[in-house]
């Protein structure tokens, strides 16, 4: 297999890690500074850029904090050259389920989030009982 979908899947852990942690400095690894997010999820297009996405991060409860089992999953990567992918994954924030079509291009050395698309469905919030369980005996 070639090389490259390895360092995709390396390159978009701090995606998966930011996301579940609400932690704004490890997207930044992951999303170019001109990157925005489209959805219509919930009606009309809504185009977010970065500023708008780091601010709600920052703003809600991260799904680590309340021990949400992680839904992590990079269900395709498409390479379509040596610097453009379009990978698509799954992450689980609170109360949804996203799905998020993910542009990445390699500048600079580095795989970055160029675009993000996404949609969601509604889940039930699983916590991590295991490990509320172990400390709870501690």
């Amino acid at each position: 297999m070639d090389q490259t979908y390895s360092e995709i899947s390396q390159a978009l852990a701090p995606y998966f890690d930011g996301f579940y942690q609400g932690d704004v400095e490890t997207l930044k690894r992951i999303f170019h500074a001109n990157a925005h997010l489209y959805s219509a999820s919930d009606g009309p297009l809504q185009d977010d850029p970065m500023d708008a996405v780091y601010a709600r991060v920052a703003g809600r409860t991260p799904p680590a904090a309340n021990r949400q089992r992680r839904l992590d999953s990079i269900l395709s990567i498409d390479k379509s050259g040596p610097e453009s992918a379009l990978v698509k994954v799954q992450i689980a924030i609170g109360e949804k389920l996203f799905t998020d079509y993910l542009n990445l291009l390699r500048i600079d050395g580095r795989w970055q989030i160029i675009s993000k698309t996404y949609t969601y469905v509604p889940i039930e919030v699983e916590v991590e009982v295991e490990d509320a369980a172990s400390e709870a005996a501690e």
